[in-house]
């Protein structure tokens, strides 16, 4: 099995974006969004996450096996995440009930 050399510029060019990202999340902490601050967090962190685990991980050029592995692997957090959530955000309820 051959492995394609990557150029330097493109590890420098994606870690550059990464700092960008970075600072872009800062910045964006201090600003009041209201209710998107959360959406803007989210969505800055999972283009960060993409650029990492499709350069430094290298899956662009990985077999289809990883990436059905990896596929597998963000299917099964989005169900931890569904359970997560359906928890946290059934709890309102017990903010009305007062213990004597």
């Amino acid at each position: 099995m051959s492995h394609q050399v990557v150029p330097v510029k493109v590890y420098a060019a994606i870690f550059g974006a990464l700092l960008a990202l970075t600072a872009t999340t800062v910045a964006v902490s201090k600003l009041e969004l209201g209710e998107y601050n959360f959406i803007v967090a989210m969505t800055i962190a999972v283009i960060k996450g993409t650029l990492v685990v499709m350069f430094f991980m290298d899956v662009r050029r990985a077999s289809s096996m990883t990436k059905l592995f990896i596929g597998a692997g963000f299917f099964w957090l989005a169900i931890l995440l569904v359970f997560l959530l359906s928890d946290y955000l059934s709890r309102g309820w017990l903010l009305n009930i007062h213990w004597l």
